[in-house]
């Protein structure tokens, strides 16, 4: 079995929780110990997302509160909020090709740009076999 993305892959990059309250979150997460390392508002649908990166001995946690209008969603769920798991890779145009030769579930066209971190990130992501988001970030 070939392994993907065997030299393009540089560990767990972030784990992404959809909030319904940004402030309380920021507030839990600070208890624990956590800095917020990032923080981004940008525009969603008919509202905005506001996202923090919060980090503590090289774990980075995305809390991400959407528009208003899809907080019931999320304030509904019963099995936990966790949306994806993010790996770093080095090169996301590469992991991204590699993904789509090797006939994986890819939810995006092509890798997408945020303006997060201090030159911009970029990511991608596949659904695993039971569902589940896997997010390929590279952060530039």
């Amino acid at each position: 079995m070939k392994i993907l993305l065997e030299n393009n892959f540089n560990g767990l990059q972030h784990i992404g929780i959809p909030v319904t309250d940004i402030q309380r979150s920021i507030t839990f997460y600070h208890r624990l110990g956590f800095t917020a390392v990032m923080e981004k508002t940008f525009p969603e649908g008919d509202g905005e997302t506001t996202a923090i990166m919060m980090q503590r001995a090289g774990v980075i946690i995305e809390l991400y509160q959407l528009p208003q209008s899809q907080l019931e969603e999320i304030a509904n769920r019963r099995d936990g909020t966790v949306d994806h798991i993010a790996f770093s890779v080095t090169d996301i145009q590469a992991a991204f090709d590699e993904m789509k030769t090797a006939g994986e579930d890819i939810i995006e066209t092509a890798p997408i740009h945020l303006d997060f971190w201090k030159n911009g990130c970029q990511y991608f992501a596949i659904r695993g076999p039971d569902g589940e988001k896997l997010e390929f970030n590279q952060i530039l």
